[in-house]
């Protein structure tokens, strides 16, 4: 069954917003939704090829109820998931731009849209991703986790959830006033363990909604060790850990 993602009240266009981080630099910029306009973003932040930029990549987060398309463009305009359709494990996925007459920053930038999974698809086997977005496709193949426990259209607990989706480079999942997205401050690593620090602005007015915020953050991919990697917030009232799955 195709579901509107704009029906569901876990993903919707003013719910999707995004920063990139590149490491080493100590920049902001990524779900995968539009970044702060406060908030440079470095063009090719993670050194990718005009050969790849047509590359799609993915991860399944919230303890596997949803999952994150990785593209590259405008960090100011995130494409948007519209309908997801489901075949057994094979889902498949159409982006749009959510504003045609959108201007649009001319930086190339990793950007996250988030979608929820379909009911029946099981998050613990291989996921496929097929996704269509204005003239690219790509299909996606995303490694299953025996350990989700979350079911396709149950509930969200609304916890934090991240997952790898390139070497040294994850998409974390927070929730939120999708007025005020994360704006990451500093990024630290070593090792398998890691600290993002997040800007905290105490008088900034915020929206009164509860929505899905995907952080793309870029580690220098030597710089850290993917397996068993725990990332710890601070500040921008995340503070806690997340384990990186994937």
């Amino acid at each position: 069954m195709a579901i509107p993602t704009r029906a569901a009240a876990a993903v919707s266009a003013a719910a999707l917003s995004v920063v990139a981080v590149l490491f080493l630099a100590g920049c902001t910029a990524g779900p995968g939704s539009s970044a702060p306009s406060s908030t440079p973003v470095p063009s090719d932040s993670a050194g990718t090829g005009a050969d790849d930029r047509d590359d799609m990549e993915a991860a399944i987060l919230d303890d596997g109820r949803m999952f994150a398309v990785v593209t590259w463009g405008s960090s100011t305009c995130v494409p948007q998931v519209d309908t997801v359709l489901a075949n057994g494990q094979t889902v498949s996925v159409e982006l749009v731009d959510t504003d045609a007459d959108a201007a649009c920053t001319a930086d190339m930038a990793p950007r996250a849209s988030v979608g929820a999974l379909p009911e029946g698809v099981d998050p613990t086997q291989e996921v496929t991703l097929q996704v269509t977005y204005a003239d690219a496709s790509d299909e996606i193949d995303v490694d299953g986790d025996p350990a989700f426990t979350g079911t396709p259209g149950s509930t969200t607990e609304y916890m934090p959830s991240a997952a790898w989706f390139d070497d040294g480079s994850l998409v974390l999942l927070t929730w939120g006033s999708s007025g005020c997205p994360p704006v990451v401050e500093e990024l630290t690593a070593e090792g398998a363990t890691g600290t993002a620090t997040f800007v905290t602005d105490d008088d900034k007015a915020c929206t009164m909604d509860m929505a899905p915020r995907a952080t793309i953050i870029a580690f220098g991919d030597d710089q850290v060790e993917d397996d068993d990697f725990t990332l710890t917030l601070v500040g921008g009232g995340l503070d806690g850990t997340v384990q990186v799955r994937g």
